[in-house]
């Protein structure tokens, strides 16, 4: 089983244009994302960059060498046995496209570290909705880490149900009114 991410032979381009958005079956389909094994084994970080633009920042932010890419216009690949879900790659994707998961978080749930560039910044123990790659709300999760990133981009750690980490991919702070 290779580690290293090979893109698909078709593009995606189209099919997360037309949606909108991209989802997990056509991530499935056309990468190979981290076994459930290399899962088992701690955080790893998913790279979900469809777009064959100029764009490199994740390769040089990344200190073990686990992400490549074989022309500055392709979507990057990762070797998954490489990465060690240090979160170093996440803030300097222009793209928001890079997160981690942890499935060791605890018994029943995972940490998903993903980027975060809204305001008001959430806190940690604060609880927040999670959304899909839609936006669409698809439960609740505690923050547990909020980190600012080189480029000011934060990285927000939330921990989710295990079920709910290959969808989890952004979040929501409802706040009061009078806040």
């Amino acid at each position: 089983m290779p580690a290293k991410v090979e893109r698909g032979k078709k593009t995606m381009k189209s099919k997360p244009r037309q949606m909108g958005y991209l989802t997990y079956a056509i991530l499935k389909e056309e990468i190979s994302l981290p076994s459930r094994e290399r899962l088992a084994k701690g955080p790893v970080a998913i790279i979900e960059c469809t777009e064959d633009i100029p764009c490199d920042p994740c390769v040089g932010a990344c200190k073990f060498g686990a992400i490549s890419k074989k022309s500055l216009i392709i979507p990057p690949a990762i070797d998954y046995e490489k990465c060690t879900g240090c979160t170093l790659c996440i803030d300097v994707c222009p793209g928001l496209a890079i997160f981690v998961i942890n499935m060791n978080y605890k018994e029943g749930k995972a940490l998903i570290s993903i980027p975060y560039e809204m305001l008001p910044v959430p806190k940690r123990g604060e609880k927040v909705d999670i959304l899909d790659r839609s936006g669409k709300k698809i439960g609740e999760a505690e923050v547990i880490k909020v980190r600012r990133g080189k480029r000011g981009t934060f990285v927000v750690s939330v921990a989710v149900g295990k079920n709910l980490a290959m969808e989890t991919r952004s979040i929501k702070i409802e706040r009061e009114e009078n806040e």
